[in-house]
């Protein structure tokens, strides 16, 4: 009976393709893109997404500046073999195309043969078969052609950006001159393309990729003018896309970003600008949904030079932006630069003279990334100018070069550590300039352990009695990225972060004052890129700080950039007002809050004064750097509690001096202000509960059939699978006596002990949507573990078994309905698999693993009706080897139960051999469920949820790792631990597939749990792309498969004709579902 249905169902699939079959040459199958052909009526009326298509010239154009998208005969593409993104875009362009002309031939190169050929070589290839497609036979026949070029294919030295520019644009340029000779009545669309691999970025790569990138752009831009090829020929044309393409750039804070934008966004960019002019924009919906650009009756061609009206209108006013000369030098007025008489023992009698060392920690704007650059070199923001730097440089004396070691050496002119020249903070010119471009609050910590060993190791430095200057700036790129994951930015971890890096300053270093300057008032420097006059690169901070820059005026995402600026600041001046740095006499923190306010510099005519700025329109030129080293300086001679707050670039600052009644450096105590002290400490949790704000609890109106459509309340039976994680070994252990207990009823993912506000479990959280959800664990007795299926000591050979368990429980269970209920079931294991890897590497291999959780999801998706399955990845257990506690259970089973994780020394081929694999694991289950194995089913969906993919470790206030979520044996998980992987799990699944959180947040928030909204009610799952075929069982014979074959081409030939006759109607049906089930596709 399965063979007879599968070989219905395979001739209803043959027969259902050959009937939208056409009889042109197309790789790409023209039954996705005429999904998207509607009349014209119905498209602007029902999809308003979709474009009502104006219909082709009413004769062939004569002229590439005046071809309609429904003039294109052909399209195709080159650049794709090494960019999977980029072929997704051009797949979905050509459905767009699709829209206008639903018989339109698309020709893309087959990835796998043109994966060893460069870009000339695929140009070749496309002409060839451009030759042999018989779309483009006639003379009148018109295509559309995208060249990406990929800027991760350059091969680039250190040192040698701008040669591998010029070859990579040389190469360009013989491409073109191969199509221009060798098509005719053919559109270039050519588009920088960046194919962003966040995991091999660290964020200084980043910041150097994506200055390369622009540089690149400047380029090919160049090439096209100097050629005209835009306008030379009336049947050939080459036209930039304005600005590069590829996902943004995404803030590395755990090994790998969270999210990125979907080629969606890039797809349609490239689409809107084919048809508007730059300065145009695509419009949105309500909801922020961006629409398809469409043509309109004034604008009906696809744009070229010489058809747009903004870029081939010739400006009469070609003055450029005003360059003042600058003044970088200074003059210091002050008569009195005398040291103390004796060296001074407390920070609160610092005289400037009495200064020994100089020091600095942050980001870009301390190393002074393009500080130097000249106002047109984009490349120049790639160098790192820290001999000009603000708060560390010592380039030439204060006359030439104002910073504040030149203020300082002015009192001490012995002073050291002091930045020279140009190099990275490795260099030995950046001396005690420890700051990295990219830098994010996270990273200061490091820099300052990197630090303290230095000036230990220096023998210039007196370590333990030299006074010692430490000007910390951060907080930038933390606002940039804030809005890829608002809890990893929150103003709290921000503070933390800092709070951690002062820690160890205080902790470590004798005899220093601190300068913490406030983050900058960052909303105005948006001025630069709302004016095209300025010419600013602003792609370029579209993907450097898409969070501050990309907001329109007035929305709530502005709004909220602005205050989470606010927060960053107050957060700062609240953790040093605590006064926990004020503990003894050799040490403080002052904050400095000259950039609380910023003050924009404008020419005469009312425009920004780009002179401030480096060629990127965002870091700051020698200029500005010269001014920021005035305002700290004065800062630093103002009392605590009366310090100017405002920063006006255009104003002129002098350099102010100590009086004789306030000689000294300004802190807290010499300025007489009281520290206002912490807030009360909150009382310790009693438990491990958490709040629920969600509204929206409610289940469907009916029973969904689909699985894409289940709401939290359509949950009826819960389950889990694993080992003793999930099985709650020593979740409550006071002691070695109850490690062993199986605390069940607050496992993780099947617990139900209490209620959420004392237990914080994921059936817990569903039991807020259906109080009469089933199967979770209660306690710690067998009898009540409901359908909590883990062993203790379980590996992935086990799950099977588990799962046939599970499948009998289920059916023996008078209240599961068996083919009704939906049944949630949470897999996780591999824990043991990896620990015990290196004891047995043939049967714990990633082959065997993978093979066991296939079998188990095979034999779910094969029995089990109406199932949504989690696979929660395993997390990275090297992290584990940071786990101490003195006390037996650590001690002596840690390394017992994971002896290939802790026992290997670090670096060593043994645990990178385990790194590996771990990662294998991780990989291969993602691999696995994204392959489409499991889409054939409505009701059926896996879902990996990765919020162990990054594993952070938890800290205490002294950064420390936090045991409260470890058990006695240091290796389990408590309650505290559990409450939050259920959190990370719930949340997870209200995630899209593709942007899911892939680190573990572990901490203590009652407020974290994520809510469903009205707009996304549902759990998040995979939706296929496309019908998948229907999985036939693997006894079928291959004869039969060959026979099926054939009656079913005999059977669609005979039967074409009666289906022609509704196509259009089963198109618009199609087009309706297909809207209705996956929203909109674009």
């Amino acid at each position: 009976m399965a063979t007879q249905g599968c070989a219905v169902v395979f001739s209803i699939s043959l027969l259902l393709f050959l009937s939208t079959a056409t009889d042109c040459f197309a790789p790409l199958p023209k039954s996705e893109s005429s999904m998207l052909s509607l009349e014209h009526e119905k498209t602007a009326d029902t999809y308003p997404f979709l474009c009502a298509s104006f219909g082709p010239s009413p004769s062939s154009p004569s002229s590439v500046h005046h071809i309609r998208p429904s003039d294109l005969a052909v399209f195709s593409a080159l650049g794709l073999s090494n960019s999977p993104q980029a072929a997704h875009v051009s797949k979905w362009i050509a459905e767009i195309l699709s829209i206008f002309n639903p018989h339109i031939s698309t020709l893309l190169p087959n990835m796998p043969l043109s994966r060893n050929r460069n870009l000339l070589e695929q140009a070749e290839d496309l002409v060839l078969s451009l030759r042999r497609d018989e779309a483009v036979q006639s003379d009148t026949s018109w295509g559309l052609l995208l060249m990406f070029v990929n800027v991760d294919e350059l091969h680039v030295s250190p040192g040698q950006e701008a040669a591998a520019v010029s070859s990579a644009t040389k190469e360009i340029e013989e491409v073109l001159s191969t199509l221009q000779s060798q098509l005719h009545h053919t559109l270039v669309r050519v588009v920088v393309w960046s194919e962003e691999r966040e995991a091999l970025y660290s964020s200084k790569s980043t910041l150097e990729k994506a200055i390369l990138t622009g540089v690149l752009q400047e380029s090919v831009s160049g090439l096209l003018a100097s050629r005209q090829w835009f306008g030379e020929r009336d049947d050939f044309s080459a036209v930039l896309l304005s600005s590069p393409l590829g996902n943004h750039h995404s803030t590395d804070h755990s090994a790998r970003p969270t999210t990125n934008p979907t080629a969606n966004q890039h797809t349609l960019q490239l689409w809107a600008e084919m048809l508007q002019s730059v300065t145009d924009q695509p419009s949105e919906y309500d909801d922020g949904m961006s629409k398809i650009a469409c043509p309109t009756e004034d604008l009906p061609y696809l744009r070229t030079q010489r058809n747009s009206q903004l870029e081939f209108r010739k400006k009469t006013d070609t003055q450029s932006t005003p360059r003042l000369d600058p003044v970088n030098g200074s003059e210091l007025p002050c008569a009195d630069r005398n040291p103390s008489p004796s060296t001074p023992s407390s920070v609160h009698e610092l005289r400037p003279a009495d200064i020994k060392v100089v020091a600095a920690l942050g980001d870009s704007l301390t190393a002074a990334n393009g500080a130097g650059s000249a106002p047109s070199n984009l490349l120049g923001v790639l160098t790192e100018y820290r001999g000009i730097s603000w708060s560390i440089g010592g380039d030439f004396n204060l006359n030439r070069v104002t910073t504040l070691p030149n203020v300082l050496r002015e009192f001490n002119p012995s002073l050291v550590g002091f930045s020279l020249g140009k190099g990275s903070e490795d260099s030995p010119k950046a001396f005690l300039n420890q700051a990295v471009p990219g830098a994010n609050a996270h990273d200061l910590p490091k820099q300052a352990r990197v630090l303290i060993q230095k000036m230990k190791n220096d023998t210039r430095i007196d370590f333990q009695n030299d006074w010692k200057v430490i000007t910390l700036f951060i907080g930038g790129n933390d606002l940039c990225d804030h809005c890829s994951d608002s809890v990893y930015y929150s103003t709290a971890n921000i503070v933390g972060r800092i709070q951690d890096t002062l820690d160890i300053l205080h902790k470590e270093v004798p005899r220093a004052l601190v300068n913490l300057v406030e983050v900058m008032h960052i909303v105005p420097l948006r001025q630069l890129h709302q004016d095209s006059s300025l010419k600013c690169p602003t792609w370029l901070l579209n993907r450097l700080c898409r969070c501050v820059v990309k907001p329109r005026d007035g929305s709530r995402e502005l709004r909220m950039v602005a205050d989470l600026n606010r927060d960053y600041q107050r957060g700062m001046v609240e953790l040093v007002d605590s006064g926990r740095y004020d503990t003894h006499d050799n040490f403080t923190v002052v904050v400095q809050p000259f950039f609380r306010e910023v003050v924009l510099p404008l020419l005469d005519d009312g425009r920004p004064d780009r002179s401030y700025f480096a060629p990127d329109c965002f870091h700051l030129s020698q200029k500005a750097h010269s001014l920021m080293a005035r305002a700290l300086w004065n800062n630093m001679l103002e009392p605590v509690g009366n310090k100017t707050s405002t920063y006006d670039f255009s104003a002129g600052l002098g350099l102010q001096c100590p009086s004789e009644s306030a000689p000294y450096l300004r802190t807290y105590r010499n300025s007489n202000y009281t520290y206002p002290g912490p807030a009360p400490s909150p009382t310790p949790p009693s438990n491990w509960g958490s709040d629920f704000s969600c509204t929206d609890t409610a289940s469907s109106p009916t029973i969904p059939t689909s699985v894409h459509s289940l709401r939290p309340g359509d949950i009826k039976v819960v389950a889990s699978l694993g080992d003793s994680i999930t099985a709650g070994f020593g979740a409550k252990a006071k002691n070695l006596g109850q490690l062993s207990d199986e605390e069940r009823g607050v496992s993780w993912s099947i617990g139900g002990d209490e209620t959420l506000e004392t237990v914080t479990t994921l059936p817990n959280i569903l039991k807020k949507f259906n109080p009469n959800v089933y199967g979770f664990s209660k306690g710690k007795d067998n009898s009540t573990k409901g359908f909590n299926m883990a062993i203790s000591g379980a590996k992935a050979g086990g799950i099977p078994r588990q799962v046939r368990n599970l499948i009998q429980a289920w059916k023996n269970d008078g209240r599961v309905d068996w083919e009704n209920d939906w049944k949630l079931v949470t897999l996780f294991i591999g824990g043991n698999d990896l620990c015990q890897y290196c004891h047995d590497r043939v049967s714990l291999s990633t082959k065997n693993y993978m093979q066991y959780i296939r079998d188990s999801l095979d034999m779910l998706y094969n029995e089990v009706p109406r199932v949504l399955v989690n696979v929660a990845e395993i997390l990275e257990i090297e992290d584990l080897r940071k786990i101490h506690r003195n006390s037996l259970g650590c001690q002596l089973l840690q390394k017992s139960l994971c002896p290939c994780f802790l026992i290997p020394g670090e670096n060593s081929p043994e645990l990178s051999e385990m790194k590996r694999i771990n990662r294998e694991f991780q990989v291969q289950t993602e691999a696995l469920v994204s392959e489409g194995r499991y889409d054939g089913r409505d009701d059926f969906a896996v879902v990996i949820q990765p919020f162990f993919q990054n594993s952070v470790v938890p800290m205490n206030s002294v950064g420390q790792p936090d045991l409260d979520f470890f058990s006695v044996d240091c290796f389990h998980f408590t309650e505290r631990g559990h409450a939050e992987m259920a959190i990370a799990l719930w949340n997870n699944m209200l995630e899209p597939v593709d942007s899911k959180q892939i680190y573990n947040n572990f901490t203590h928030d009652r407020s974290k749990i994520k809510c469903p909204t009205k707009d996304r009610p549902y759990i998040f799952t995979r939706v296929p792309d496309t019908p998948q075929p229907v999985r036939c069982p693997e006894s079928l014979p291959v004869w039969a498969t060959a026979v099926l074959a054939v009656v079913g081409l005999v059977i669609g030939w005979a039967v074409t004709w009666a289906l022609l006759s509704c196509r259009e109607r089963r198109n618009r049906h199609e087009m309706a579902s297909n809207v209705e089930m996956k929203a909109v596709k674009f």
